[in-house]
């Protein structure tokens, strides 16, 4: 007898539930993926604006995000996400003040140590202890709980770190990574970015700048791949519930209803929160999500009628201009700004400050403090400045946080959760996210074949 193929929900499209979806397609299933949205990729996504196609925010990988990579490669798109061959970024301030970190050719952890011994943003006495708080991070567990309950900055400070060294080094990695002030980060996910990015293999750090915009790098890809292996997608389809029944789950659509053996739900927190049967979690853990929160990050486009920074990325310090990249590869000719124009995407993580300020406030912040890094930018005009904002970009990343994020599974046998948000071991990343879309898949045919083991020992079909 040929066994009935078994029915997947995907319940969003974001890198998790696209992970999940393109698992669980290769596992065998007939995988059905809902997106409230237009468009696949979740926080990843661009948009046109006039003929210019925007990213709504300006996303980097690491070389140790390898579920990410992983990802990628399926998707056939790991040639136009490149990575430096050797961590190499400059630090700016105003004034033409400059700095460069990369790292050397000594094996971990010395690959960053001659390069931060020559760190001129640091002070000698702050250099001479920055290797105390290093040594004392390969310590830190971050799967301990009480770890997660210390706020990075107070452990920086015990560890000798002053304020001044905190802003000007520790922060230029947790707060885009984190996207929340460093000194308010849980010291667990700290301990993750700088264990694993800083003080892991030596090539851990080297930087992937996506070359493609990124609705093209992953859910264009992502929508060929899955239709080339049978799923359907539904975009523009709001799923407005889930019932657990004797023969599988009922997923309630505005305009119908679908079955489903197997449900993985792959948004965000507050939604999961909605839509999660009752049952399938205690009812306070799932209230606990609220407890999550939320982190915004701007992004300001500048287009320059002319060239102002010739790096290809640089992060700042002494302004608040966060990470500046060189998006000028977007500028065609049809758009009409000239063969010189420049455009930069200005990143800006825990952006609780901006994230409602009017755009013209935003520029005249921003315009003169950029003027003040590239002193090629106060004579030249800038033919359009806009901004993107991703009100609710990641979960806090707080101490307390670890305690809320839930496990792939669920009580609900082929009930299973995904997101960035959940208990992936990492940030609320691209990597978070793709590691929660596999963890996902793995839970479900892990339980698959705990019930195969099941009905066999009972000497029946499951």
């Amino acid at each position: 007898m040929t066994a009935v193929q078994r029915k997947a929900a995907v319940v969003g499209g974001g890198l998790a539930g696209l992970t999940a979806a393109i698992a669980l397609a290769e596992q065998g299933a007939q995988v059905t993926l809902f997106e409230a949205k237009p468009r696949l990729g979740g926080a990843t996504c661009s948009f046109n604006r006039d003929g210019l196609i925007v990213d709504t925010g300006q996303h980097i990988f690491l070389r140790c995000c390898t579920a990410y990579q992983g990802l990628l490669a399926k998707l056939g798109m790991t040639e136009h996400a490149p990575i430096q061959p050797r961590f190499d970024a400059t630090v700016i301030a105003p004034g033409g003040r400059r700095a460069r970190l990369r790292r050397s050719a000594l094996p971990s952890p010395l690959h960053m140590l001659p390069s931060l011994l020559r760190y001129r943003f640091l002070s000698v006495a702050e250099r001479s202890v920055m290797s105390r708080a290093s040594l004392a991070m390969r310590g830190v567990d971050p799967a301990d709980p009480a770890v997660d309950n210390v706020r990075f900055g107070d452990w920086l400070a015990a560890h000798g770190q002053s304020e001044h060294a905190r802003r000007v080094l520790w922060d230029l990695f947790t707060v885009s990574g984190l996207n929340v002030a460093g000194d308010d980060a849980s010291l667990a996910l700290a301990a993750v970015v700088i264990k694993t990015g800083l003080l892991g293999a030596a090539d851990a750090a080297d930087i992937g700048v996506p070359g493609l915009p990124l609705s093209e790098l992953h859910g264009d890809a992502a929508a060929g791949l899955l239709a080339k292996l049978g799923a359907d997608i539904r975009l523009g389809t709001k799923v407005k519930g889930i019932e657990s029944g004797q023969d599988g789950y009922l997923i309630e659509l505005e305009d119908g209803q679908l079955t489903a053996d197997e449900v993985v739900l792959a948004v965000p927190p507050e939604q999961a929160a909605r839509l999660i049967p009752a049952g399938a979690l205690a009812a306070a853990q799932v209230a606990g999500w609220s407890g999550l929160g939320a982190a915004p990050i701007v992004n300001l486009h500048v287009i320059y009628d002319r060239t102002v920074c010739e790096l290809p990325f640089a992060a700042g310090v002494d302004t608040p201009v966060q990470w500046i990249f060189d998006r000028s590869d977007r500028l065609t000719a049809e758009l009409g700004y000239g063969a010189g124009a420049q455009y930069l995407a200005v990143s800006l993580s825990a952006a609780d400050e901006y994230v409602d300020l009017p755009v013209a406030d935003l520029r005249d912040r921003f315009v003169p403090a950029l003027a003040e890094l590239f002193p090629a930018a106060r004579d030249a005009r800038i033919a359009e400045f806009f901004v993107t904002r991703e009100r609710r970009a990641t979960f806090r990343q707080v101490p307390g946080s670890g305690a809320l994020r839930p496990a792939a599974g669920t009580t609900m046998p082929g009930l299973v959760l995904a997101g960035a948000w959940t208990a992936t071991g990492w940030p609320d990343t691209m990597e978070g996210a793709v590691r929660s879309g596999l963890a996902a898949a793995t839970e479900l045919r892990q339980s698959r074949a705990q019930v195969t083991t099941s009905a066999d020992s009972l000497g029946v079909s499951p």
